[in-house]
């Protein structure tokens, strides 16, 4: 993490905008692989950004057409010049979030990797999400959990009230897994020992979003 930290500094930022059609077309075209002398990451990750109204329940069909793909990194270096790239959380309005994921896993709860998983939850107030956001995804890139290939990726969510941090990971039975998760995100986060950590399966999402639109309809 030190060499993240360290290495984000020697990166110029050209700009600061989200506008990230161009790096999607171009991540499009070939396999990102670390440059010439740049240090790898141990899996590559790529960014998602999604937004949608927050009053229309979402299928999961049109949950993936709504979520945009916008960059991949495969090393340190990489990673800062995108990220300094990117707006903050904080800095976002309305109904949105980030995701970033393993390249090859998609942010969905049906995906193959993320279907027999879960989640751990942390709801923020207003004005924490930049900082605890940063903290989390240069732990996870910087393979701080040590729970070898169980993390697939890590979501803010921008709500009008709050904010939602969650990180993801493949097996939600496994207690002992789920445990050293959990203990990780409270030292790297800095957690108060009082606060409120909730972990929900990927199947109870499901049946929670599938409940709440057939309760829509049926209104």
């Amino acid at each position: 993490m030190n060499q993240l930290q360290r290495l984000r500094e020697e990166e110029e930022s050209e700009s600061y905008h989200d506008d990230t059609d161009e790096t999607n077309n171009n991540n499009n075209r070939h396999k990102v692989s670390p440059g010439a002398g740049e240090h790898p990451l141990q899996y590559n990750y790529t960014f998602w950004f999604s937004r949608r109204t927050p009053s229309r329940p979402s299928s999961s069909q049109s949950y993936e057409q709504n979520i945009r793909q916008i960059g991949t990194v495969a090393s340190v270096e990489q990673f800062w010049r995108f990220y300094s790239h990117l707006i903050r959380p904080g800095d976002l309005s309305g109904h949105s979030d980030f995701h970033l994921f393993k390249e090859g896993i998609k942010p969905m709860w049906e995906d193959e990797c993320n279907r027999g998983g879960g989640k751990w939850i942390i709801r923020l107030r207003k004005g924490l999400a930049s900082r605890f956001w940063e903290n989390m995804i240069l732990a996870m890139v910087g393979e701080q959990f040590m729970v070898g290939e169980e993390i697939c990726g890590a979501v803010v969510s921008v709500r009008f009230q709050e904010d939602i941090l969650s990180i993801w990971n493949r097996t939600s039975n496994d207690q002992t897994t789920t445990s050293r998760i959990r203990d990780t995100l409270r030292r790297v986060l800095n957690l108060p020992s009082n606060t409120i950590m909730e972990y929900k399966t990927h199947n109870d999402s499901l049946r929670d979003n599938s409940s709440f639109r057939n309760t829509k309809i049926s209104l």
